[in-house]
């Protein structure tokens, strides 16, 4: 299983909206290709204050209503005879009953392959398009003395394997994950402790709140309303300032709601951060998309997708409607034949003709699957000599450009992408510490070890160099802690 925000495709995806999310195994929403949660050996807490509750063993974790809630909220009431407080989602006809978040109700007919978690039983619909093959349907080799052979190129792709078996899945390493011997009554005693009097230690702030897990910050929450009837983020507001604020409001958010406030911002006032929106809506899963228009639904009484409408104007604005809809096929499945006709069709629509039809670039990049896309851009270049990327830069500009070269950096590196969009918030004068704040606390549970890794080898010095240059105080020392770096003086 991923975690939310990787853009990888839920078993069960698209969720119809009936549905409630269902967070397995604590992982966290956003992350990468591959990403699987750090061996964790966790010892009941002690809890040596009144009224904790006592530790359990062999108990199934409380699931929450949606990725990083953990039970903060309530599920969205849908369904069960209580009047829905909106109306259902357009668009989504061909789901069943609407709901906001996957898994909370009746079961769907999906347009995806069904896929079960055991690969030794996978089964899944007819490919996509003729000629196509699924992975999932490959028996493994009986084991073999012969030592291994590089097949060639043309080999590989005979339709007796696809090209995700040629690939070797990347793990993803975050730099947050959850705390050892968590108690979370010890964590909202000690918050409250550092902001009662005069004076706060913010030491302490950030020792707690940047190094748990989402799901374990939204059960500190609960656990200090409990005990002291008071909320966490209005304490932590009345008591720290500026970005540092910002920062650790922003981490004890859920992160589906810290998602939708990034939008709603970004869409909100004069103009419209475009930037915020193609890191989103590029980034995510179907599963991912959906899950996020239904909270945005639940929070701001609006439709996701007419906001972005009204927002954003021409090639741009089809693109993100696209996207929005989260109908890609995440089946996994490749065809090396189609591969070359989307090939050359990218080629007939950009670079030989005057002018470009948009058209083919949006429906091809936003509809094929990863692994298919992967091959589509090899036999591009394979055609050219040059990769896709520099086309659509000659090809494209200004925001629609932005849009199709995130896809593009999504499908071959999502590390170096997200490195880029660091190096960007960091680069000339100034700091956009917003767009920073946002991409450490999205990536800081799935792959920030990657990307520092990444950001490393595309400019030359570490992550942390470029934090410390650029930030101060206890907010540079909360980042550092996001990013897995030891505090300096």
């Amino acid at each position: 299983m991923y975690p939310f925000g990787s853009g990888m495709p839920h078993p069960n995806s698209p969720p119809n909206n009936n549905q409630q999310y269902n967070n397995p195994g604590g992982v966290p929403f956003g992350a990468g290709a591959g990403w699987a949660m750090p061996p964790q050996n966790q010892s009941p807490p002690q809890h040596p204050y009144p009224g904790s509750y006592p530790p359990q063993n062999n108990s199934p974790p409380q699931q929450p209503p949606y990725p990083g809630a953990g039970g903060a909220y309530p599920p969205y009431p849908m369904g069960g005879g209580n009047p829905t407080p909106y109306p259902p989602y357009p668009g989504n006809n061909h789901y069943q009953q609407p709901a906001p978040y996957p898994s909370m109700g009746h079961p769907q007919t999906s347009p995806y392959p069904p896929q079960q978690d055991n690969r030794d039983s996978r089964q899944v619909s007819q490919p996509p398009y003729p000629g196509a093959f699924n992975y999932f349907q490959q028996q493994s080799p009986a084991p073999s003395s012969q030592p291994f052979q590089q097949q060639p190129y043309h080999q590989q792709f005979s339709g007796q394997e696809s090209y995700a078996q040629s690939q070797t899945l990347r793990k993803g390493t975050p730099t947050v994950i959850a705390s050892q011997n968590f108690d979370p009554v010890k964590d909202a005693h000690d918050l409250r402790k550092a902001m009662k009097g005069f004076g706060t230690d913010e030491d302490a702030l950030i020792n707690i709140i940047c190094r748990r897990t989402n799901e374990q910050r939204q059960e500190i929450q609960r656990q200090y309303k409990t005990h002291f009837g008071k909320d966490l983020i209005e304490d932590i507001k009345s008591e720290t300032s500026g970005n540092f604020e910002n920062l650790l409001v922003g981490l004890l958010h859920p992160i589906v709601d810290f998602y939708c406030r990034e939008i709603c911002d970004a869409m909100a006032g004069v103009g419209t951060d475009e930037d915020v929106l193609i890191e989103t809506l590029c980034t995510l899963s179907n599963h991912e998309i959906h899950t996020i228009k239904n909270a945005y639904v639940r929070m701001y009484g609006a439709h996701l997708e007419s906001e972005l409408k009204s927002e954003t104007s021409g090639n741009f604005k089809r693109l993100l409607v696209s996207l929005c809809s989260g109908a890609r096929d995440e089946s996994g499945m490749v065809d090396p034949e189609k591969a070359q006709i989307d090939a050359r069709e990218l080629l007939k629509a950009g670079e030989l003709r005057i002018g470009t039809d948009e058209s083919t670039f949006n429906m091809i990049l936003c509809q094929r699957n990863y692994n298919q896309l992967k091959l589509i851009f090899q036999e591009y270049e394979k055609m050219t000599g040059h990769t896709l990327e520099k086309a659509i830069k000659k090809e494209f500009s200004g925001d629609i450009m932005e849009g199709l070269l995130a896809i593009y950096k999504c499908v071959t590196n999502k590390s170096e992408y997200f490195a880029s969009r660091l190096h960007k918030s960091m680069a000339g004068l100034g700091t956009n510490d917003k767009q920073l704040i946002r991409v450490i606390v999205t990536r800081c549970e799935i792959d920030m070890q990657d990307i520092k890794s990444a950001f490393e080898k595309l400019y030359g010095k570490p992550l942390r160099s470029w934090v410390k240059g650029d930030t101060s105080g206890h907010y540079k020392h909360a980042l550092y802690a996001l990013i897995g770096e030891q505090r300096s003086g």
